[in-house]
Formats: structure tokens, sequence, C-alpha cells
């Protein structure tokens, strides 16, 4: 089940909100949230249930051993043995297939996989697990006495699948003492409809435009087109991942629990290492937090430190050294950034030049993403260099068509929308209106939005989530 499909608007969703607060004890309200987020995940996977109930059980019982025998040889044991354990099954079921695989092909050997297909949300529901006894062991939080009130800490359907990886210490005080309350409750709502139309109207458009040139004829292609496909993939993950981060935001906001931001404009940046400031916000702090600073940060090392949490984001997304070489990808930029920057302050440098500069990167790098066969994407980036044959028709036709989507499509990259919103909102409270924006305009607005969505998901037939496969 996804965030945006009909069945969840209107049946799992709103049935789940029902029983949520029809039910006072807190209790119980645990175990609507507990048995509604396994119903959800195992709508499409009901096997694989068991590991995360698994996974839980296992970290469970390490946090208790880590806290009770704290500063001692069985709390560094228990912290590695989590470690092994939830690194073993991520390898099993999601690395052992590229492992054999890379074996065959450096041996000539001819060796099975196992065949276990990729239990969704795995990455995401480990990093949770791994953190949450990382945390215990180093006394920032105190170990769950409850494995029911943990399971929902893991289980949680808002962000279980797809993330934000969300840290229990983060939201260790809102599943004990959560309230209920109505403006958040209507921030809740809000953020959900923006994230829907993010990926209903711009990911899921973007996507469908995109596929011409992604898995068209590249031999008759020019290298606007290489260009354009590339750029409506951009578009689509960003509004994909973002409105995804957005809606399992509003519906924490519904349920009570607050979840840090995942995305801040990451397409405005200037370069790459404040990209990946801006882009998946919890992956990037869980591998400064929970590697980087451990291996020694900026101390010592710190090239070595870099290129091994670079060549581990990369493998995190995926089980295909095409994902690997991405995640170098930036670990050399960023580490040839800072390199540079003790010659050059980029501060004083004109801004267009690093919007240029992020602009070339990232095409380039999410083309190294998209393509799983490494021959097939050096191709593409051959298109992309075709100078010799720049434009045609079929670009011209693509652009016009659809030429308002685009302009939209990159404005609402930006801030420019909500900026916009809020010099409205100035302007009305000056005009003594902004009760007129409160109450009608906005409210109004998100309800269209709502409205055209659930109507273009009735007509589409393209309606992926991405990141369900990291």
């Amino acid at each position: 089940m996804v965030f945006s499909s009909l069945l969840f608007l209107f049946i799992f969703l709103p049935i789940n909100l029902i029983l949520y607060y029809m039910i006072k004890p807190r209790e119980w309200k645990n175990a609507v949230l507990i048995l509604s987020s396994l119903i959800f995940y195992a709508w499409g996977e009901p096997l694989w249930v068991t590991l995360l109930l698994f996974s839980s059980v296992v970290d469970f019982f390490h946090g208790k051993i880590a806290e009770k025998c704290r500063g001692s040889w069985q709390a560094k044991g228990a912290l590695i043995s989590s470690l092994v354990i939830n690194l073993g099954l991520l390898i099993t079921f999601k690395y052992s297939g590229m492992i054999v695989d890379s074996f065959n092909s450096l041996t000539g050997l001819s060796l099975q996989s196992n065949g276990f297909s990729l239990p969704i949300g795995i990455s995401f529901y480990t990093f949770q697990t791994i953190s949450y006894v990382f945390d215990v062991y180093r006394g920032e939080v105190k170990a769950q006495k409850s494995f029911f009130k943990f399971l929902m800490f893991v289980s949680l359907f808002h962000q279980l699948v797809a993330g934000p990886i969300v840290r229990y210490k983060d939201i260790a005080n809102e599943i004990e003492n959560r309230v209920f309350d109505k403006k958040v409750f209507a921030q809740g709502i809000e953020r959900f409809i923006i994230g829907l139309g993010k990926k209903v109207i711009f990911a899921n458009t973007a996507g469908e435009i995109g596929r011409t040139f992604l898995e068209g004829d590249y031999s008759r292609m020019s290298a606007s087109g290489f260009w354009l496909g590339m750029l409506l993939f951009a578009f689509q993950i960003y509004f994909d991942f973002s409105g995804y981060s957005d809606m399992a935001i509003g519906l924490g906001k519904m349920f009570g629990f607050t979840y840090k931001e995942n995305f801040n404009y990451p397409y405005i940046s200037k370069s790459a290492s404040e990209f990946w400031r801006r882009w998946h916000i919890s992956l990037g702090s869980f591998f400064r937090d929970y590697l980087y600073i451990p291996l020694g940060g900026n101390r010592s090392h710190h090239i070595r430190n870099i290129l091994v949490v670079w060549f581990l984001t990369g493998l995190w997304h995926g089980a295909s050294w095409n994902f690997v070489l991405w995640g170098l990808y930036y670990g050399i930029l960023i580490t040839i950034e800072r390199i540079i920057s003790k010659y050059i302050n980029f501060n004083k440098v004109p801004g267009i030049f690093g919007y240029i500069y992020m602009f070339i990167i990232t095409i380039f790098g999410w083309t190294l993403f998209y393509f799983e066969d490494l021959s097939v994407g050096f191709t593409y980036m051959k298109g992309l260099l075709n100078y010799s044959f720049i434009w045609d028709t079929s670009v011209e036709i693509v652009m016009m068509n659809n030429i308002i989507f685009i302009i939209l499509a990159i404005l609402c990259a930006t801030p420019i929308p909500k900026k916009l919103g809020k010099t409205i909102l100035s302007g009305m409270f000056k005009l003594k209106l902004n009760g007129v924006y409160d109450y009608i305009v906005y409210p109004v607005g998100l309800i269209g939005i709502f409205i055209f969505t659930c109507i273009l998901l009735v007509g589409q037939s393209y309606n992926p989530f991405l990141y369900f496969r990291f």
C-alpha cells in the first residue's frame, strides 16, 4: 500500500484516524497504531512482517542490555551483536545477490544467489533500530521498558517503508506523552496534501514525460534530449521522495508525532557539500553521527572518512555498483571542494557559477543513479556530451507541449512559491484581510490540490514510489 493510492486515502487512513481518536486510553491508541502499521506493511509483503518483528525483538533486548550494563564489556557486546545481526540481515536480504553476481563475474563461476525479494523499507527500519541501540549505549536516551511501545516506534506506518529515518530519541517523549492539538492536526493535513501534490502532480508527470527520452532510441536522440530526459528524472526523484517525506511528516502530526525535516530545497545548492546538507537530511545525519564522527570526522583521516561514508551512502541506496559509483562520485566532489576551499572563498564567487556547476554535476550524478546497467549509463553520458547533434524537433515538441509544467516544476523545487505566499499574506495583513487568506483562500487551494490529485489518481496508471526499493 502506498500513500498516493485511493485505497489509502479513502479507506485505510480515515478508518485509522477514526479508531485512533475514538479510543481514549493511550495504550489502546498505541495498539491501533501497531496493528494498522503491521497491516499497512503486510499489504504487499505479509511474509516480511516476521523480519520486522524479529528485528524489533532483537534490538529491544539489546537496548536493555546496553543500558543495564553501560560502561562494561557486556554493553559493548550488545552493541556489536546488534550491529552484526542487523547488518547481517541487511546483507542477506539486500546485498547477497550483488555479492554473488560480483563473485561470479570475477571468478567465472555460476553460483546461485538466495533469490530473496527485497523486504520493503528494510534499509530504513534497520537504521532506526541501530541508532536506538547506539543512543542507549552512549547514554543519550533511556531504554524503552515496553516492547509494544518499541514496536510502535519501529513500525509506525507514517515513515516505515520510505523514511525519513526517525531516531527514537527524537520521538521518545511523544511515545509516552503525545497530546491532541487541533492546530498541529490541521498542519498535518496541510503538509500531507502538499506532499501528495508533489508526488502525484509533479513526480508522476515528470516520470511519464521523461520516459520518452530515458527509454528511447539513443542513436536518434540529440544532446538536448539526453539533458531534458535526465532533468525530468531529477524532478521525478526529488518530488517523489520529498513528497513522501512531506506526507510522512504530515501523518506524524495527525497522530501527535513530530518528525524532522528531510529536504530543504536541494536544487538551489551551489556545491555538492551544500546539496547533501539539503538532500535526504535524515540519512546524511545518520552517517555523520554514527560513522563519520566515530571514524575521526575532520580530526583525522578525513578524506578516508568521507570516502567510506560516501561508499556506504551509495550502497545504502541499492544493491548495484552504479549506486556505489554514484556515492563515490559525490564523495570525491566533496573532497575536491574541501581542498579547493582552502584557497578560494566560495562565498565570494558569483552565485550563478555555483548554480551552473551544480546543475551539471547533478545531471551526471542522476545518470549514474538511474542506470543500473553501467554500460547503458555511460552511453547516456556520451549522449549528454554529443555536441555534434545538439537539438532535434522531438525535444522542441515535448518542451512546447509541457512548458507550463516544466516552469512550475522548476519554481516548486525552490522556495519561491513559499516566499510568494508569505508576501501575499503580509500584504493581506496590511489590508486587514488576513482572515480571507487563512480561512478562505488557502484552505480552498489545498482542497483544490487534493481534488485534482484524486482525479489524476483515478486516471493514472503510472504511480511508482522510487524510494520503496531502497
